[in-house]
This record gives C-alpha cells, sequence and structure tokens, in this order.
C-alpha cells in the first residue's frame, strides 16, 4: 500500500531535500521536491499529495504560509501537513497548530523518528479519505432517498380547486409529508403532518403514513372524519413501536358541493383560512385539541367544520414555516406568520414564491432549521 502515497517534500536547502527523499523512497513512497513555497503550493495543486513536508523557514512563502494555504484548499484538505523545523518552543508550536499543521519533525532529522510520523500521517491521510468516500456514498444516497419521497409528493392541482405547496427540508431529507386527493368526485382529504426530528428516522414514518392513507389499508375507517382518522393513525403508530417518534398532523376533508371543511388536528399548527371581501379580511385558526399522534394511546380527538366562503384561500403548514430565529436573535411567531400571509394574500400565481422568499429573507441563517412545507388552496 505504501508505494501508492505520494510525498511533497518543500525546503529551500538542496541538501534536507535529497537527504528526505533518500529516506522516504527507501520505504517505498513516491517523493516529489519543491524549493520554495510557491512551487511547493504548485506541485501540491497539481499533485495532490498524500503528505507534505514543508521547511518552516524559508525565503518568500515560509512553512506556515504554505500550510494555510493547503488546509484552506477543499482539493487538499485529506493532506496531511508535518511542518520542519529547528524551532522548538511551545510558543512556535502553538503558531504551527494555528495554521493548520498536522505534526511537526524538529532538525536535525532522525530516521526513526521521520518514519514513524510519516506512517502516522499516512494513516490518517487514509482514513480521511475513506471518510470522505463513505460521506460522498451517503450522500448520494440520501439525495436518491430525497428524490423518492419528493416523488411521492401529489401534483399541483388547477381545477376544480387550485391547490400548490412549497416543500424545503432542512436537510435533504425531512421529516414533513402531505398529501391531497379526492375521496370521491366531491370530498377532497387534504393533510400535512410533521415528523419529530430529522433524517431518514423522520422520513420512514411519514412515508409510511402517506402510503397507509393514499391506499386506504385500514378497511374498516371512515376516510370521511378527520377525528377517526387521527385516532387510527394514533393506535397504529404508537412511538414504543415506531422508532420513538411521534407526529403532529392536520387533516380535512372538504366536501365541494356545500363548501364545507371538516377538520381535526394532532398537535399541529392551525390551518389559517383567510376570508376576503371588498371591505373585510376575515382570518380563521382552524385547529382542533389533540395530542401529537403516537405519544400515548387511547387519545380521542374531535371535528371542526367551517363554512368556505367565496374567494377564500387556506395554507396549511409545518411549525418550520414560522419556528425562524431572525438576525436580531428572536425566535418570529405564529401570529408574526399569519401577518404576513394576511398582507401577501393575492390572487397571482406566485403567492407561494412570495412567501418563501419573505422567510428566507427573514431566517438569519443559510438554510432553515427545520422543514418547511406550505400547501396553498384557493378554493374558486
Amino acid at each position: 500500500m505504501a508505494n501508492v502515497f505520494q510525498i511533497l517534500v518543500i525546503d529551500d536547502d538542496p541538501a534536507v531535500q535529497i537527504l528526505l527523499k533518500r529516506m522516504l523512497e527507501r520505504q517505498g513512497y513516491q517523493v516529489f521536491a519543491a524549493s520554495n513555497g510557491e512551487e511547493g503550493i504548485s506541485l501540491a495543486v497539481s499533485r495532490h499529495p498524500a503528505l507534505i513536508i514543508c521547511d518552516w523557514i524559508m525565503p518568500g512563502l515560509n512553512g506556515l504560509e504554505v500550510c494555510q494555504y493547503v488546509k484552506t484548499n477543499p482539493n487538499l484538505s485529506t493532506t496531511f501537513f508535518i511542518l520542519l523545523t529547528s524551532l522548538d518552543s511551545v510558543a512556535d508550536r502553538v503558531k504551527g497548530l494555528d495554521a493548520g499543521a498536522d505534526d511537526f519533525i524538529t532538525k536535525p532529522i532522525e530516521q526513526n523518528e521521520l518514519q514513524a510520523r510519516v506512517r502516522a500521517g499516512l494513516r490518517l491521510h487514509q482514513l480521511s479519505r475513506d471518510l470522505q468516500t463513505q460521506k460522498r456514498i451517503l450522500e448520494i444516497e440520501l439525495e436518491e432517498a430525497a428524490e423518492y419521497v419528493r416523488s411521492l409528493l401529489p401534483l399541483p392541482m388547477k381545477q376544480p380547486l387550485n391547490i400548490n405547496f412549497r416543500f424545503i427540508p432542512s436537510r435533504q431529507l425531512g421529516g414533513d409529508c402531505f398529501d391531497y386527493y379526492w375521496l370521491n368526485p366531491n370530498y377532497l382529504a387534504i393533510y400535512l403532518l410533521d415528523t419529530a426530528g430529522h433524517g431518514l428516522r423522520a422520513t420512514l414514518p411519514s412515508i409510511s403514513v402517506l402510503n397507509l392513507l393514499r391506499s386506504r389499508a385500514l378497511k374498516s375507517l371512515n376516510y370521511y372524519s378527520p377525528s377517526e382518522v387521527l385516532k387510527a393513525l394514533n393506535d397504529t403508530f404508537q412511538m414504543n413501536y415506531q422508532n420513538d417518534k411521534y407526529f403532529t398532523i392536520w387533516y380535512g376533508v372538504y366536501n365541494r358541493v356545500n363548501r364545507q371543511l371538516m377538520y381535526a388536528s394532532a398537535g399541529h399548527p392551525p390551518a389559517i383560512l383567510v376570508s376576503k371581501s371588498p371591505n373585510l379580511t376575515e382570518v380563521q385558526q382552524l385547529r382542533t385539541p389533540g395530542l401529537p399522534v403516537g405519544m400515548f394511546p387511547h387519545v380521542n380527538y374531535v371535528d371542526g367544520l367551517c363554512n368556505i366562503t367565496e374567494g377564500s384561500t387556506l395554507y396549511i403548514f409545518s411549525d418550520g414555516a414560522y419556528e425562524i430565529a431572525k438576525s436580531d436573535g428572536n425566535l418570529w411567531t405564529l401570529d408574526g406568520f399569519i401577518e404576513m400571509l394576511v398582507n401577501l394574500s393575492d390572487p397571482i400565481n406566485g403567492e407561494l414564491d412570495s412567501v418563501i422568499n419573505y422567510l428566507t429573507t427573514l431566517n438569519a441563517k443559510d438554510a432553515f432549521d427545520d422543514d418547511l412545507s406550505i400547501i396553498h388552496i384557493k378554493f374558486d
């Protein structure tokens, strides 16, 4: 294995270069050398050595500057860096460590010590490379799993209702899931659930619920009754048997003939119904009492009912839509989120984009801390 490793020696002293090359080539390593920092960096970038031995004191770029460059180059992230130095004070070693050096060899060079430190450095280099390879494999597998989850989500609907959504997992896989489909030509089921936690362990229960509801596998269940659906889910997904995962859910059934929406929730944020007329904007929070699904057995859930007036808009969302840390350090609120929905409410197709843009601007971080899902329903 040793003969596959490339080692770069950077030293302005030709005698040291020759000495190191002979010592290392005798061990079966492939060694190439540079006489100054600039040349060393160029060789490092082009050859990607497993290990670099670099003199600290050199004209032009010194060893610390070369080390800092190597350690900030993503393509050289696994390269093990040894500083060659005659400086032996604690303060100097602290400087070297701060620059990113992995180890030190003190002049004059002792052959057994050199070989031992090089062997140790190459083991760590190989371990880092193996970890990077496994990380890439895992990232590919997670992305494939995320693509599968996205493929399960429903398509936007244009008629007879206009339904759209945004789904932004905080990582490649999240615990949010939702669906909407016709129970018969006049009754539409809509739900959104949020599993505790993130990653694959949160995604699997979400997919299980989606497949169970979409296939209507519980044959004796009345899928037109939201409270009965939540009770059946609670009986089926008790957390003792589901990897200690519970979830919140909002489930509704809309009757488009009499324009009534029956709904029930289990520890989930309320759905927001915005009804606008020329002189009045009415906002209703649609939520019923009920513990999250899976947390405790034998929980009873209750139904709520509301009439849908003409021109109404319904928003169903996970708590990641409003539990956002702002730049001032404070957490945004549900009231702030509702106020934003009312102010942005507009019949144009880009309404959800406006919501997401607002939340992205509000968020103090590069990515959202929690999964963010929003379903947007225009009833007319």
